[in-house]
């Protein structure tokens, strides 16, 4: 385990993962680098693990399935993850150190990263621990006669839960502790470029609870072939997977000869309709502010403002002003809001997007390259496109860095036409002074949410998930607990 700390704040994680309730190196000792992105240093290494050590680890949690209690007893779950909740509570200052150092992302941003996913932790344990397993319908006529039907919720089975590197540590929660608490066993295959998150959550549930061996377990690897076999592995009933269309779709396909039950949260080109009876100064700032919170590598977060012809260069000064003094560099100063992007080769291709789009026409008002003052670390400037046409490159694929496109429209159909022109459909947004026509023009986005006048669809206690190509199913909410459950009908005699 490695605990380096240098003055910066920087931390290295835990090199190890954590298979069949053992925290272990991979057979071979090989190991790959964890990249700090402000400043391109090595801050430590993770063990790089293989298809041969996956395979270990779904055998352990289909062992522990098949052959223990944790699957029936409800009880023991909830005192599982409780001690988890108070165990990531005591590790949380460690946790936030160890984001930081291999995100970027800015210190004064990670309550999202960091307070929200340990407070999902007794959130789930709660919903698990008050949920009516057992339902009885009442009696039900048919052709032989009246019979009394039950429903009875089981636990799916073996859990592959595969995770993205932007918000990794809640993620890793998002998809994995409502599953335990459901009654499941759990392999987690964390990004590559943020094993930490996954292998400190293993080292916890290992260290600090009393969760057996098997039920829980995490394979750390830098080869895209781990996370491939997971998904195609026939003793894992269900996939859950946060990140892009492209793994989404290959997920599916792995998955399609075993029919396995698969949750795909996958990428999203919001868009923001600001109709033209809206205040700008009110709805402008806070959407440049959301294109480069997170350095803009939130699938969420609207990359797209549709903005009315007749106040289209009042609403550009807006966010030009905005995105100007947005405050971006170092991640360990409180001051700073947006950080590097968390790779170098992420960087390379948000520049080569910006380049793209303005060589399709697009109009450069502001960024577009790397901050002049910050030439080490993977940094973007906030950028802002204007005049963007709807079909363009940029405005089609998901960017995931600081970049806000902008595209005129003269009418709310034309701008409810232009929304919906994406195979994407995760989130959207509309603004207006009239809240029944906000709500006319939001109820036409094929999206799985939206949020009006800057309400805010999602929290733990509401479905989110995405239409079209951004995903299937559903998180958050009694929905997403029941992702994780098979519903069983049982006939009795009346």
């Amino acid at each position: 385990m490695t605990t380096t700390e240098t003055d910066s704040g920087v931390l290295a994680g835990d090199e190890r993962m954590l298979i069949d309730g053992e925290l272990q190196l991979t057979g071979s000792g090989a190991t790959f680098d964890v990249v700090h992105p402000a400043t391109e240093e090595v801050a430590g290494r993770a063990t790089d693990g293989t298809v041969e050590d996956l395979g270990r680890a779904v055998a352990a949690a289909r062992r522990a399935f098949d052959t223990t209690e944790w699957s029936r007893d409800v009880e023991f779950r909830y005192h599982c993850l409780t001690q988890l909740h108070t165990a990531l509570e005591r590790n949380k200052e460690r946790l936030r150190r160890i984001t930081v150092t291999e995100v970027g992302c800015p210190v004064s941003m990670t309550g999202s990263h960091i307070e929200s996913p340990i407070d999902e932790v007794a959130h789930w344990a709660e919903i698990g621990r008050n949920f009516e397993y057992l339902q009885d319908t009442g009696v039900h006529q048919s052709l032989a006669g009246p019979s009394r039907r039950l429903l009875h919720y089981d636990p799916v089975g073996v859990v592959g839960a595969i995770t993205p590197w932007n918000v990794p540590f809640y993620l890793n929660v998002a998809e994995t502790v409502p599953a335990l608490m459901a009654g499941n066993t759990v392999v987690l295959k964390p990004a590559q470029l943020t094993p930490w998150a996954g292998s400190e959550l293993g080292r916890i549930v290992a260290e600090e609870t009393d969760i057996p061996a098997g039920v829980f377990n995490v394979v750390v690897s830098n080869a895209n072939e781990v996370g491939a076999a997971l998904s195609a592995d026939p003793r894992v009933d269900m996939i859950t997977f946060t990140g892009s269309t492209a793994t989404g779709r290959a997920i599916l396909a792995a998955g399609a000869s075993t029919v396995k039950r698969t949750l795909l949260e996958l990428g999203g080109k919001s868009a923001h309709i600001v109709l033209d009876d809206a205040d700008l100064t009110a709805a402008l700032p806070m959407a440049a502010m959301l294109a480069c919170i997170m350095s803009g590598q939130s699938c969420v977060l609207p990359s797209r403002i549709l903005l009315p012809r007749s106040r289209y260069d009042e609403g550009l000064a807006i966010l030009q002003a905005t995105m100007e003094g947005f405050p971006v560099g170092d991640p360990w100063d409180p001051k700073n809001m947006q950080g590097p992007q968390i790779s170098q080769g992420q960087r390379a291709k948000v520049l080569g997007l910006i380049a793209d789009g303005i060589a399709s026409g697009a109009r450069l008002v502001t960024g577009g390259g790397v901050p002049s003052d910050l030439p080490v670390g993977y940094y973007v400037q906030p950028t802002l496109l204007a005049d963007v046409d709807p079909d363009a490159r940029v405005a089609q694929e998901e960017i995931f860095g600081p970049v806000l496109t902008v595209t005129p429209f003269d009418t709310d159909d034309e701008a409810i036409t232009i929304a919906n022109n994406s195979i994407y459909g995760l989130a959207g947004q509309v603004s207006s002074a009239d809240e029944d026509r906000a709500l006319t023009v939001a109820l036409r986005l094929r999206t799985g949410s939206a949020n009006i006048n800057g309400g805010q669809s999602f929290g733990l206690t509401s479905p989110f998930g995405g239409t079209k190509q951004s995903g299937l199913g559903r998180r958050n909410g009694l929905h997403g607990f029941q992702e994780y459950l098979e519903i069983k009908t049982l006939g009795l005699p009346v």
